[in-house]
């Protein structure tokens, strides 16, 4: 089917036929740019073997450029209203899943009906791959790249628009500003890049921020390395909890009902770190190796990851 030009006519028209503002406290900015919509997913590289996992349906235009050329797409909508204007839209899109919820259980975990019905698209053809295309909401772009990466549904890749701040701390390098646990987090497992830095006017209602396509890529060898990817990604937080702080009053701190503070200096002394570090200061591998030091000292003690 035709993919709804998604320009500022269209939606405004779409919207004062059902009654309906934007929501931007949902971060509802859509993007009128219909070359950036199709840039996205060009990026994207969907195929016919891709189950295609969106979370913002909008009105459903990104959603047909994908289904176009998907094995399927599940996407994902709060957004009641939403959801039927693009339900409208794809009716004749057979390969979408149109799901009317949070994508989030908690700012922790996906919701198992999302994974749920990823998992059922993923089964129904053997070598089917799951890759994240979106135009992420602000408000749940960094919950929904994060967890994602802690299931055990990696995807092939995430090709998505979210704040420009946020694209920043996902490829940030260690000493910066921008650096720190959802940095090391991603970076540990994946390949990312900044693909186009996008201005507010692009989007209606224009944000007060700029966006920016980003694109992740998880590294089966790099994610291999991670032997407890829960515990691992307890500790970056934990790392980072108070971003000033010493790395070793961070240590200390963590796991004051473990390790004492001669055991923290000596997992430091073992990892070749001063104990005036700070978290900032290490890398991806120096970080996990960090952790791994830590967590055989726990494991030996009888020890739990960090809350």
């Amino acid at each position: 089917m035709p993919t709804p030009r998604q320009t500022v006519s269209f939606l405004m028209q779409r919207f004062a036929e059902v009654g309906l503002q934007p929501n931007t406290r949902h971060g509802q900015n859509f993007l009128i740019d219909l070359n950036l919509v199709a840039l996205l997913a060009d990026a994207a590289a969907i195929t016919a073997d891709d189950v295609v996992l969106e979370v913002g349906t909008g009105t459903g235009s990104l959603t047909a450029l994908l289904a176009q050329h998907a094995a399927a797409v599940v996407t994902v909508e709060l957004d009641r209203h939403l959801h039927q204007l693009a339900r409208e839209s794809l009716v004749d899109c057979p390969n979408v899943v149109m799901l009317q919820q949070d994508a989030l259980k908690n700012k922790n975990q996906f919701h198992p009906r999302v994974l749920e019905a990823v998992r059922l698209e993923l089964g129904k053809a053997p070598g089917r791959r799951l890759k994240l295309a979106a135009n992420l909401p602000y408000s749940v772009a960094t919950p929904v790249i994060s967890n994602l990466l802690a299931t055990d549904l990696v995807p092939a890749s995430m090709t998505a628009t979210i704040q420009k701040e946020l694209a920043e701390r996902i490829t940030a390098v260690p000493g910066t500003r921008d650096y720190g646990a959802l940095s090391i987090w991603i970076q540990s497992q994946c390949r990312t890049q900044i693909i186009r830095i996008l201005p507010p006017d692009v989007f209606w209602p224009r944000p007060k921020v700029e966006s920016a396509i980003v694109q992740i890529v998880p590294e089966a060898e790099r994610r291999a390395r991670i032997p407890d990817l829960s515990f691992f990604h307890s500790f970056v937080r934990a790392m980072f909890f108070h971003r000033r702080k010493l790395l070793r009053s961070e240590l200390v701190s963590a796991f004051r009902n473990e390790l004492d503070k001669p055991a923290v200096d000596a997992v430091l002394a073992e990892r070749g770190l001063s104990p005036t570090a700070r978290a900032e200061e290490l890398d991806a591998d120096a970080m996990l190796a960090l952790s791994e030091t830590v967590r055989r000292r726990l494991t030996v003690a009888g020890g739990a990851a960090p809350e």
